[in-house]
C-alpha cells in the first residue's frame, strides 16, 4: 500500500511484476584496498540487466533507500546504492569532493564485471550525488548509458565562493549536517541544533564555526574556509567543467530558480547544447532540496533511464527546455537556453530605475560595518526553503541603497541571464558589491527575484585612476513575470550576511579574520559612470 501511495504521489504508473529484492552491504573493492559498501535492488531473475549506480554520502537507508533504491527497482531499474568513502560503513576518510573520480571509476569497472550486470551502467541522483556523476562520466573509455543530474553542476567551487566570497550560510549548514549525520537521532528534526548552527554562522573566525555548531571540527569546513583566497587551486581536482563539452552520454537535468547551483547547471546545459549533445532540462520554482521538486526530479530520472536502458521513450517530452515562469504560474517550452530576448539596460538614477539612461547626479553613499553586517533575507540557501521573502527589514537599513522604477504599464517577462554594472569606490579598496533585483507589488511589499555579489580588492579589474571600479556582477538567471502595476527595485549593498562572509575590510584571509574596519561606499550613476542592470526582456 505504501508503495502504491508513493507511486501515486510521484505520478508514476503502478509498478507491475514481482517486488524487488535488496542485497545489503556488498563490499566493493577500490584500487587502494579500501572497500565501499553498497546495496543492490533488483527484481528476481538470473539474466544480466543494466545497472543504475547512485553514489551518496548520506547513507543507504530511510528515504534514500526507499526512493532511489526500492522505487527505481520497482519500476524496472536495477539499482546499486553505494556509500561514498568514509560514510555509513564504507572504509577510508570522507574528504568531500576528493577521490570521487577514482572511487567512481573503480566502482563502474567492478559493476561491469558482475554476472548480474549486462555491461551497461547509468547514474542518477541529486546535489552531491550529481557531483559523483560528473566525477566519473567524462573519464570512462566506455561511456555511461545516461546521466540524471538533479540540482547539481560539473563544478561546485563557484558555489563555495560566489563572487569570490565564502558562502558562510551554505558551507556551515552543510558542514554541520555531514558532521553529525551518523549520530544517534541525526535524521530527526532538531530545532535546538538548527538554532545553534545558525548562531555559529556569526562565529569569528569562520574556521571555528564547526565547533561552535556541533562541538567538533569538520574537515570540510576547515578545507573550504582555509582555501578561500584567490589563486588557491586546492579544489581544482573537483572541477570537471573543462570536460563538459566532450561528454557524449545522454543527459537530463532538473533544477530550480532558487537553487544554489542554478547558474552553474544552466552553464553546463549551454555548453552541452553548443557541442550538439541534446541535453534536457526542467527548471521549476524550487529551492535546493525542496520537497515540491522531488516529484519532478524522480519521475524525470525514472522516465529518462527507462528510455535509455529499456527503449521506453513514452515518458519523454519533446521540448529540450521546460521552464516555470514565476509570477505567471505557467510552464513554457523552448528549444534552447536562454530563449531569444532583448537585453534591456535599466539605469540607476537617484532613487530610481529607468531605461531612459542615467542623469547627472552625485554618487549614493553608505557605510558597511563588519561588526553589524547587512543581513541576508531569502535567496538560494541550504538551510530551509527561503526563496522569496519580504525585504522590508533590509531595505530600511542605512547601509542599503534602493533604486525603484515606475509602476509597470503592462506585464514584463524577464527570461534568461541577468547582469549588472555598478561603478563603485570604497575608501579601503576592499568591499563587496551585493546587487538584488526585487518585485514590488501594489501594496509596497518588496520580494527578491534574483541577486549576485562580487568581492573587490585593491587594484580590482576595472579600476580607474580615481579608484572607481566598474564592477560587473552576475546575478542568477531567472524566468519571472513582473505584473502590471508592480515596480522593479534594485538593492545595492556591501554584503548579505550570513549568506556571504562579511568583508572585514583588512584583506586578512577569511579563515583567520576576526577584527574589521567599516568601509565607506560610493555608488556612481552619472553619464560618465553609468550603472545599470541588464534584463533579458522576453516578448515571445
Amino acid at each position: 500500500m505504501l508503495d502504491r501511495l508513493l507511486d501515486r504521489f510521484l505520478g508514476l504508473p503502478p509498478a507491475e511484476g514481482p517486488a524487488p529484492v535488496a542485497t545489503k552491504g556488498i563490499p566493493v573493492p577500490m584500487s587502494d584496498g579500501v572497500r565501499l559498501l553498497a546495496d543492490r535492488y533488483a527484481v528476481p531473475g538470473g539474466e544480466p540487466r543494466p545497472v543504475v549506480l547512485i553514489r551518496t554520502p548520506y547513507g543507504r537507508k530511510g528515504v534514500m533507500g526507499k526512493i532511489f533504491g526500492e522505487t527505481f527497482a520497482r519500476h524496472g531499474l536495477q539499482t546499486v546504492l553505494q556509500s561514498t568513502r568514509g560514510t555509513f560503513g564504507s572504509g577510508g576518510e570522507f574528504r568531500p569532493f576528493h577521490l570521487e573520480k577514482e572511487d567512481g571509476l573503480d566502482t563502474v569497472a567492478w559493476l561491469r564485471e558482475q554476472p548480474w550486470c549486462d555491461g551497461r551502467v547509468a547514474m542518477a541522483g541529486a546535489s552531491y550525488l550529481g557531483h559523483t556523476q560528473w566525477a566519473v562520466a567524462p573519464y570512462l573509455d566506455e561511456p555511461l548509458e545516461a546521466l540524471c543530474l538533479g540540482v547539481t553542476a560539473s563544478e561546485f567551487v563557484s558555489t563555495f565562493y560566489p563572487g569570490g566570497i565564502l558562502a558562510v550560510d551554505n558551507m556551515v549548514s552543510w558542514s554541520a549536517l555531514i558532521g553529525r549525520q551518523e549520530g544517534r537521532f541525526a535524521g530527526l528534526p532538531n530545532p535546538w541544533q538548527t538554532k545553534k548552527t545558525r548562531q555559529a554562522m556569526a562565529h569569528l573566525p569562520v574556521s571555528g564555526a564547526d565547533v561552535a555548531a556541533i562541538g567538533e571540527q569538520v574537515r570540510f569546513l576547515q578545507d573550504v574556509s582555509g582555501h578561500a583566497e584567490p589563486g588557491d587551486d586546492f579544489w581544482a581536482p573537483s572541477d570537471h567543467s573543462a570536460e563538459v563539452a566532450a561528454l557524449t552520454t545522454p543527459v537530463t537535468m532538473v533544477t530550480g530558480w532558487y537553487d544554489l547551483f542554478i547558474s552553474a547547471q544552466l552553464r553546463d546545459f549551454k555548453e552541452l547544447a553548443a557541442a550538439g549533445r541534446e541535453p534536457r532540462i526542467t527548471v521549476g520554482p524550487w529551492a535546493h532540496g525542496e520537497p515540491a521538486s522531488l516529484k519532478t526530479l524522480i519521475t524525470d530520472q525514472i522516465g529518462f533511464l527507462s528510455a535509455h536502458l529499456h527503449g521506453d521513450s513514452a515518458p519523454l517530452r519533446q521540448a529540450p527546455v521546460r521552464l516555470y515562469l514565476q509570477g505567471a504560474g505557467r510552464w513554457l517550452d523552448f528549444e534552447t537556453w536562454p530563449p531569444e530576448s532583448g537585453a534591456t539596460p535599466y539605469f540607476l538614477r537617484p532613487g530610481g530605475l529607468s531605461t531612459a539612461g542615467p542623469l547627472e547626479a552625485k554618487p549614493g553613499t553608505f557605510t558597511f560595518d563588519p561588526a553589524d553586517p547587512t543581513p541576508s533575507v531569502g535567496g538560494p540557501l541550504l538551510s530551509g526553503t527561503q526563496k522569496q521573502r519580504d525585504n522590508k527589514a533590509v531595505e530600511e537599513r542605512r547601509d542599503v541603497l534602493l533604486f525603484t522604477g515606475d509602476a509597470l504599464e503592462r506585464d514584463l517577462d524577464v527570461i534568461g541571464e541577468v547582469s549588472a554594472l555598478v561603478h563603485v569606490r570604497t575608501d579601503l579598496g576592499h568591499g563587496d558589491v551585493f546587487v538584488r533585483l526585487c518585485d514590488v507589488d501594489g501594496r509596497g511589499v518588496s520580494r527578491n527575484v534574483t541577486d549576485g555579489v562580487l568581492r573587490l580588492r585593491p587594484g580590482s579589474p576595472g579600476s580607474d585612476e580615481d579608484g572607481v571600479v566598474a564592477a560587473e556582477v552576475r546575478l542568477d538567471p531567472t524566468a519571472y513575470r513582473f505584473r502590471r502595476g508592480h515596480r522593479l527595485r534594485l538593492q545595492v549593498a556591501g554584503g548579505a550576511f550570513p549568506r556571504f562572509a562579511r568583508n572585514h575590510g583588512t584583506g586578512e584571509p577569511v579563515f583567520s579574520a576576526v577584527d574589521g574596519k567599516p568601509s565607506r561606499f560610493e555608488i556612481f550613476h552619472d553619464p560618465a559612470h553609468p550603472s545599470a542592470i541588464t534584463l533579458p526582456v522576453f516578448s515571445g
